[in-house]
């Protein structure tokens, strides 16, 4: 193919998800963007067909025993790709769950920094050189042994295990055993060992209390359920058969254990409410072994070198390249020290150019957000100085401040300039309008997408009317500006002191929509998602819960100060619409999640079929054995082993796909099964049930949020985390508006195309019409601009900003001068 050997990459015949067979040709050597709106198909031409071709070209080259090694794509569905380079994937992800992933590791300057310490480090007299794996808490070198290079320690006292000890061991005065029948055995057990559980827990003696609660020993004794204590001597006097055996566990270590085996989030919610955290006495948080911690540099150990931010970090380090203070005594030391520390200095530098010197090398990456692990990798591969590989990035700019985004397309432009090809997907309109060519997908998402509308120089794009892309690009598409609402109140929050929040004032209105801005890593996070929504949720009783999957007994950040000294009492309920997984296995979707699909089995139940068949609604759900397919029981799919290669999933020979058994599916409602119902779109199933109010207005409003184009049925893991916030979002806008909510979002706008990001600010300016209150953590300086006052958190990232330095109407805040007001000024 000529075109192939012309600077450009050829694919012909792409039908992977819902792209129609399409055909087009893309220049290599140029920052590419795929645009189009949320779920029209840009995605499945970037990743799931350019890149997932190039993974497997170069999968075929290695022996099959490495690619074991591999997490491998699906095999794409496509005709023919030519000229594609080999391809480095940067997709939105969100941190490991595990706290042992740091920003050090990902950027590999943990790496180097221990490297320094093992050869360059200050060692006290007589102390032998250690290697570089001595200075890692993740190797049994390094790690501190009692905590195992965590930092942490788990405990438990009498106080968490036993909160009310006026209640006797019968009446549960030991909370943290279970509730159901384990708990009971644990107290009929206790009978048996001669315990009085009839007692006041505060009554018995301390020796007792200790055993029950600490004990290791794991006694088995005959238990005879029901009886009396009394009736338990005798039942033993006379060796009486048991009901059974049991086997005592103290409460401590039945915590320690389910907290660490269990694979149910609600058991480990359950437990750690008893566990406590703290610094582990030894390391004193550290990590690492003593003999590590005594080797210095610069003044400092390795673990306080973690803690600096990258910015002050670079500033240390850097004076060091020349090696000078170690030239006369060691020169072999002095040239180790410049080699490093020049590696050190370089990768900062690349860093600190993405305005990420705000982090520090110990951050974990759970609690970074998905654009900051991005561009850390995006970092990583800049340093690498690869030549000739196409980057294939989703969405980079995703949680960036318009100031940030800068930052990012000044990196993207070095890596091209290096000889490399740039795929982006991107809905950033300044991202966009740097590209040298522009591939927009659409028209619509889902079924209605799948077409490529342009391919070509973005000048050329103005001509095609059908694109949703050209109108924000090329028209004047603002909508009307409306008058600012007036407060009917204020939350006002005083001497808030969290993360570099110190002693921070800040005033929120309420009955209005309040966006707070700010670059990233100013402290917009640590104000409204964290210090605000604890705060009003502790007064008003409502129990945040951490995610089990985030490590919630690691470090926690704690709020040293800060109270609502006003406006609590006008707020009846909090609302938080996060970014978080709607569920954790494929079982949970859309219609599960919304309880769409509980009406929709009510109906099925409700035809004179099912009723002649005496079917009730359960017959109609894939969790359930009378109604699923037991072949795949109810996943719709088999998997197949392949030992080399990736695990193919097939749909079920037997349901072919549906989950149901074949009597199920047999109930119809207007010829369509259940089967065929989940596999319908939002805006399918619209018109579908159109004469069912309630299903009408439920699935109205996911039309609304822009999630027309999802199937009812789509698994819950499939989901993007914006896909996932807006689908929250509309659960609860379905939901009587009583007025007095208060509704907080973290970056509602995430993953969404301009004409989606519309549809949601007009649902949000509902809810404030209802008589509620909206405060959004949000870039998009369109929003910003629609909204009634902002509050601009800054001015910069890290210990630079955590202060308030403009706030106020959005036309007020343009004027301010602070790094948001340029940006903002430019949106009306």
């Amino acid at each position: 193919m000529p075109g192939a050997r012309n600077g450009f990459v050829l694919v012909r015949g792409a039908r992977e998800h819902n792209l129609k067979d399409v055909s087009l040709d893309i220049p290599r050597n140029e920052l590419v963007v795929f645009t189009g709106v949320s779920g029209s198909g840009k995605s499945s031409l970037a990743f799931g067909t350019l890149y997932a071709e190039a993974q497997r070209r170069y999968l075929e080259s290695v022996s099959p025993y490495a690619r074991r090694l591999f997490h491998q794509m699906q095999v794409p569905d496509v005709d023919v790709v030519e000229g594609l380079p080999p391809a480095v994937a940067l997709q939105q992800q969100r941190g490991s769950p595990t706290t042992r992933s740091s920003v050090g590791s990902v950027t590999t300057l943990s790496n180097l920094l221990r490297m320094l310490y093992s050869r360059a480090g200050d060692y006290p007299s007589g102390q032998r050189l250690l290697y570089a794996e001595s200075f890692s808490p993740n190797t049994p070198e390094g790690a501190c042994p009692n905590c195992h290079g965590i930092g942490r320690v788990h405990q438990v006292d009498e106080r968490s295990l036993v909160p009310d000890d006026t209640l006797t061991i019968r009446d549960r005065a030991v909370a943290a055993w279970p509730t159901a029948w384990q708990g009971q055995n644990l107290r009929d057990i206790l009978v048996t060992l001669g315990y009085d559980v009839d007692r006041p827990w505060r009554d018995l003696p301390k020796k007792d209390r200790n055993w029950i609660l600490f004990t290791e020993e794991q006694p088995t004794v005959p238990v005879y359920a029901g009886y009396t204590p009394a009736e338990t001597r005798k039942a033993l006097k006379r060796k009486e058969e048991p009901s059974y055996m049991g086997t005592f566990t103290g409460a401590r270590k039945y915590i320690l254990q389910t907290y660490a085996a269990t694979q149910s989030a609600m058991m480990k919610r359950r437990v750690a409410r008893f566990l406590s955290s703290d610094d582990c006495p030894v390391c004193k948080g550290k990590r690492l072994k003593p003999g590590a911690l005594t080797v210095k540099f610069a003044g400092l150990d390795i673990a306080e070198m973690s803690r600096l931010p990258l910015k002050k970090l670079d500033a240390l380090v850097k004076p060091h390249i020349s090696g000078a203070e170690h030239d006369a005594a060691h020169p072999e030391k002095a040239l180790v020290v410049q080699r490093i520390v020049e590696d050190l200095a370089g990768r900062i530098e690349v860093l600190l150019d993405l305005g990420l010197g705000y982090l520090t090398l110990e951050r974990s990456t759970p609690t970074l957000s998905p654009g900051e692990l991005q561009r850390l990798r995006l970092a990583t591969q800049i340093r690498s100085n690869l030549f000739g590989v196409v980057y294939v990035l989703d969405e980079p700019s995703a949680g960036l401040h318009p100031a940030d985004t800068e930052a990012l397309l000044r990196a993207l432009d070095r890596l091209k300039t290096s000889g490399n090809s740039l795929f982006v997907v991107e809905h950033e309109l300044d991202v966009v309008r740097k590209a040298g060519w522009i591939v927009d997908v659409g028209p619509a998402a889902g079924e209605q997408g799948g077409e490529i509308l342009y391919s070509g120089p973005l000048a050329g794009l103005a001509n095609v009317d059908v694109s949703q892309t050209r109108r924000f690009l090329f028209d004047e598409t603002a909508e009307p500006q409306r008058d600012v609402r007036e407060p009917t109140g204020w939350l006002k929050l005083r001497g808030v002191t969290r993360n570099n929040l110190e002693g921070l004032d800040a005033d929120f209105p309420l009955g209005v929509l309040t966006c707070v801005t700010g670059v990233s890593g100013s402290g917009k996070s640590s104000l409204v998602s964290q210090f605000l929504v604890e705060a009003v949720a502790e007064r008003l009783g409502q129990r945040r819960e951490a995610d089990p999957d985030e490590g919630e007994l690691e470090e926690k950040v704690r709020t040293l100060g800060g109270e609502i000294v006003e406006g609590c009492d006008r707020i009846k309920r909090l609302v938080v619409v996060d970014q978080k997984p709607i569920g954790r296995t494929p079982r949970s979707n859309l219609a599960t999640y919304t309880g769409l699909l509980d009406h929709v089995r009510k109906l099925f139940a409700a035809t004179k079929q099912a009723r002649a068949r005496r079917y009730d609604a359960g017959r109609f759900s894939f969790n359930v054995a009378k109604g699923r397919c037991e072949t795949c029981e109810g996943e719709g799919y088999v998997c197949v082993e392949l030992l080399f290669l990736p695990s193919v999933y097939t749909p079920c020979p037997t349901c072919k796909g549906a989950r149901y058994n074949a009597k199920t599916l047999e109930i119809k409602i207007r010829d369509q099964s259940i089967a065929d119902v989940l596999a319908m779109t939002v805006d399918a199933a619209f018109a579908f049930f159109a004469d069912d109010d309630a299903l009408s207005r439920s699935l109205g409003v996911l039309r609304e949020v822009g999630l027309g184009y999802i199937r009812l049925g789509q698994s819950a893991t499939e989901l993007s985390g914006g896909e996932a916030q807006r689908v929250k979002l509309a659960t609860e806008l379905q939901r009587a508006q009583r007025g007095g909510t208060l509704y907080v979002l973290d970056e509602p706008t995430t993953g969404l195309h301009p004409s989606d990001v519309r549809k949601l600010t007009r649902q949000l300016q509902g809810l404030i019409d209802s008589g509620n209150t909206v405060i959004l953590v949000e870039h998009d300086m369109s929003v910003a601009a629609n909204s009634d006052w902002i509050v601009d958190v800054g001015p910069g990232a890290g210990d630079e900003g955590g202060r308030i330095v403009a706030s106020g109407p959005p036309k007020q805040v343009a004027t301010s001068g602070s790094p948001t007001a340029k940006y903002l000024a430019k949106a009306f």
